[in-house]
């Protein structure tokens, strides 16, 4: 069997919390073992918010996987070449945002897992494999096993459907967007309202019958994280570059300025 780790479906599996921190304005490779040594599992790198390119995305990516945290992309759309080639540059893991209902997921699933689970199309030299060649059926089974496919619910069509996304077969993970989440249903910002609570405890009853891991993403405040973490949350995106790099900076500047 081929040797290949993915750090966050290791905890996951384990059913730990896996801990993810997004980049939206890190741009060099360093970021990784950064944030392994802060004691994220995954990095949530963002394509659909941000102007990050694809090598800058791919380049994290490698650098991440040797630094012991798994990179996940969140791709911007759909489209097969927006998953495919950031697999094939290095990602262990793919964030699909705006999934409202199966056939979505399903499209997702068929783009980014190899037959017979989808249909992505092979090639060889993947940096996942430190660039090694190994039988193709080995290397796709142990790609597709140590791969992530995360899909977003960000809407109440897609809360309402949660039941049918997590039944897909190549599914790994349902993030709610909770941000999203709040907007679509008309209580922006309120994440700690009682129909978010209520669409937590949907989705996580939706995954636990399908085998599937419960994510959140878009909560940041302690009380509700440990409260939809208690609920079954286990995939979580605990924060992002920029509002800890303004946090910390401004405690900083607020303690000398009080010093004259």
């Amino acid at each position: 069997m081929i040797e290949l780790k993915n750090v966050a479906l290791d905890r996951l599996r384990a059913g730990d919390l896996a801990l993810g921190v997004g980049l939206r304005q890190a741009r060099t490779v360093d970021i990784a073992k950064a944030m392994r040594t802060a004691g994220f599992d995954w990095l949530f790198i963002d394509m659909e918010h941000n102007s990050m390119d694809l090598d800058t995305a791919v380049q994290i990516c490698v650098a991440a996987q040797d630094a012991g945290i798994t990179p996940i992309v969140r791709v911007p759309g759909y489209e097969s070449f927006h998953a495919t080639r950031v697999l094939d540059g290095g990602a262990q893991g793919i964030v699909v945002p705006h999934v409202d209902d199966a056939a979505t997921a399903a499209r997702m699933v068929s783009q980014c897992r190899y037959p017979p689970v989808g249909h992505r199309s092979v090639t060889g030299s993947l940096p996942q494999l430190d660039f090694q060649t190994h039988p193709m059926g080995e290397a796709t089974e142990t790609i597709n096993r140590e791969t992530l496919l995360v899909v977003m619910l960000e809407s109440p069509t897609a809360i309402a459907n949660a039941e049918e996304i997590a039944a897909v077969p190549g599914v790994d993970a349902l993030l709610i967007g909770t941000s999203d989440l709040s907007m679509e249903m008309g209580i922006p910002g309120q994440v700690g309202h009682p129909d978010i609570t209520a669409a937590y405890e949907r989705v996580v009853a939706a995954c636990k019958t399908h085998g599937k891991h419960p994510g959140m993403g878009g909560v940041y405040d302690p009380a509700l994280m440990q409260r939809y973490i208690g609920i079954g949350a286990r995939f979580i995106l605990g924060g992002n570059d920029l509002p800890l790099l303004m946090a910390a900076a401004s405690e900083r500047t607020k303690i000398l300025r009080a010093m004259l």
